[in-house]
């Protein structure tokens, strides 16, 4: 009756482990990118790029990209990272495509489109321009006159613009050969009249990002003020919500509605899981900065200086930045330390372990680099954390046989001391002392591998250098669940597995992997304990199959080598090999 019991709590745990962990992990840990193939026949066929921009035929689209560019005149953007063209109409850069990023792993995929002018659907644009009181400013209908008719890098762009009070508006904008544009704003007040003005920069997007903004992974408003980095304001709190439970837990301090910062420099913007637009004053200069919801779907985000007063007959000027692109990691630091842009690193939602997770990216990174593969990229680095953490398991061993060793005597403390719990736990640990074994030893080695597992987690799921990266055969992006499953005969039969049981190749190997690994140690005491061990494996599996198959392949590469080490351990722990063979 007593096992009966024991085997029935073991699958109410199981149960709720497995029916419970999904509600908890799209939140706190959500699951990898959307796959990137579909296995149809055997064979690898690519999806098309998840929430793409509708055709210009769709409900949702207003007027076609393509007619709305000839809507006005405009100068080319050509960059080794970008292209597109600068609308003269309003100053704004509204154009905008990453060359070297493509929307899906199909070759004949188009590059991703991050900027689009007002008026189209997806409309996302950043503007420049000027504020003053008593003075006749340039504004959204202002056509801007150039002599140029490109814009590339060491190949500038001068806009100029003259009211009839007797002042010149210019707007200088250059680019690099990243995704950072520089902006050099000026007034030359030629009029017999001191003037007050105040130069103003704004991205404008409009609905929310089509990547879910989760506990670990923040997506919409971001930005740095007076050195600290806010994650906290979201597209809800714009739209006059407060904040939920989750995001309360979660250390949210934002309001609902519009929200202002007075800063001493940062920087701020929009973020997607891989892409960011932010606008980046002078880091010397005070601004005041917002983010705002607009009409519709549109939302805000913007910054303007002090005012300045421009006597007559002088020029004033202003400089900022706009960076629009891949969040790429080398390219953060690089603005980060080269331009001063305060915690420009922080565009990625790196989280409170950034000074564990950025080491693991690096040395996966250059892995990567050096094979050229990132699923053996991923198999090396296991192979060199288990490496340093093999010592660490050769005294957990010792341990665990240790205690096997004792084992004899701790039942006859228990049977002597049944009925005294104090004295049995004094008794226990004399003869722990005296033996000179650790009880604990044993999960320090689990109590290692969760936060490199974490950080490798967070290095999958938010850089952008792990983005459609092929390992072999049918796995073309491990940054997206394995999408080879058994449930529809690999593809042969036409039939796609709901996510919870879409469960692929790497999470069943993961799966039994574990399972050897726990037929390999010693039997736990406890009926609940050997119960528990013997299900956990299978749940596992179906926990472990939505999440990227680089984080399947790591686990599951990481069991083989325990495995290994556990069959080489043995050899040096006959007392421990005996007891795991009586098991």
């Amino acid at each position: 009756m007593e096992n009966w019991r024991n085997v029935v709590l073991a699958c109410v745990l199981s149960l709720l482990v497995l029916f419970g962990w999904p509600i908890v992990a799209n939140h706190f840990f959500p699951p990898a990118n959307p796959p990137a193939t579909k296995i149809v026949k055997g064979k690898s066929v690519p999806l098309p790029a998840p929430g793409a921009t509708p055709a210009a035929d769709a409900p949702a689209a207003i007027r076609a990209r393509e007619v709305v560019l000839q809507d006005s005149p405009r100068i080319a953007i050509d960059t080794p990272r970008l292209r597109g063209s600068i609308n003269l109409k309003g100053a704004r850069i509204d154009d905008l495509v990453l060359a070297t990023y493509r929307e899906t792993i199909a070759k004949d995929s188009p590059p991703v489109r991050l900027l689009s002018p007002s008026g189209t659907a997806d409309a996302y644009f950043a503007a420049f321009g000027f504020a003053g009181d008593g003075v006749t400013t340039p504004n959204d209908q202002t056509l801007w006159q150039t002599q140029d008719s490109l814009l590339a890098p060491g190949k500038p762009v001068t806009l100029t613009w003259r009211n009839d009070q007797g002042q010149l508006f210019t707007i200088k904008l250059s680019v690099d050969e990243n995704y950072l544009f520089t902006i050099e704003q000026s007034v030359a007040n030629l009029s017999g009249n001191a003037i007050s003005v105040r130069p103003w920069s704004l991205v404008s997007r409009t609905g929310h990002s089509k990547d879910p903004s989760t506990w670990t992974a923040h997506t919409g408003p971001i930005g740095t003020f007076n050195g600290a980095t806010n994650y906290d304001v979201n597209f809800a709190n714009l739209d006059g919500q407060e904040p939920g439970f989750f995001a309360r837990i979660g250390g949210t301090t934002a309001k609902a509605g519009t929200n202002s910062f007075s800063s001493k420099g940062g920087w701020l913007g929009f973020t997607d899981k891989y892409w960011l637009t932010t606008i980046i004053p002078d880091p010397g200069k005070t601004i005041d900065a917002n983010f705002r919801k607009g009409e519709g779907d549109r939302y805000q985000a913007d910054f303007s200086a002090a005012p300045v007063i421009v006597p007559q007959n002088r020029v004033a000027r202003s400089t900022s930045h706009f960076f629009a692109g891949a969040k790429e990691v080398t390219v953060l630091d690089a603005y980060k330390k080269n331009q001063g842009f305060a915690n420009f690193d922080r565009a990625i939602d790196w989280g409170w372990f950034i000074w564990f997770e950025k080491p693991i990216f690096n040395v996966l990174d250059w892995l990567f680099k050096l094979v050229g593969n990132f699923g053996v990229a991923i198999i090396l680095l296991t192979c060199i954390v288990r490496g340093l953490m093999f010592p660490i398991a050769q005294k957990q061993f010792a341990s665990m046989a240790a205690m096997r060793a004792v084992q004899p005597k701790m039942k006859e403390l228990q049977e002597k001391h049944k009925d005294d719990k104090q004295k049995l736990q004094q008794e226990l640990l004399a003869l722990y002392q005296k033996e000179k074994v650790n009880p604990l030893a044993g999960c320090l080695p689990i109590l290692l591998q969760i936060p490199i597992f974490y950080a490798l987690y967070k290095v999958l799921m938010l850089t952008i250098e792990m983005r459609h990266q092929p390992f072999v055969a049918w796995i073309k992006d491990l940054s997206a669940p394995d999408p080879m499953t058994p449930l529809n005969l690999f593809g042969l039969l036409d039939f796609t597995p709901p996510g919870f049981l879409a469960i692929g190749v790497l999470p069943i190997l993961l799966g039994i992997t574990m399972w050897l690994q726990f037929k390999l140690n010693p039997t736990a005491t406890d009926p609940v304990q050997q119960q528990v061990f013997s299900i956990m494996p299978w749940i596992f599996m179906f926990i472990m199959a939505p999440f990227a198959a680089g984080l399947q392949l790591y686990w599951t590469v990481s069991n083989l080598l325990t495995i290994a080490q556990q069959k080489w351990l043995y050899s040096r722990h006959p007392t421990l090999r005996a007891q795991a063979g009586k098991a």
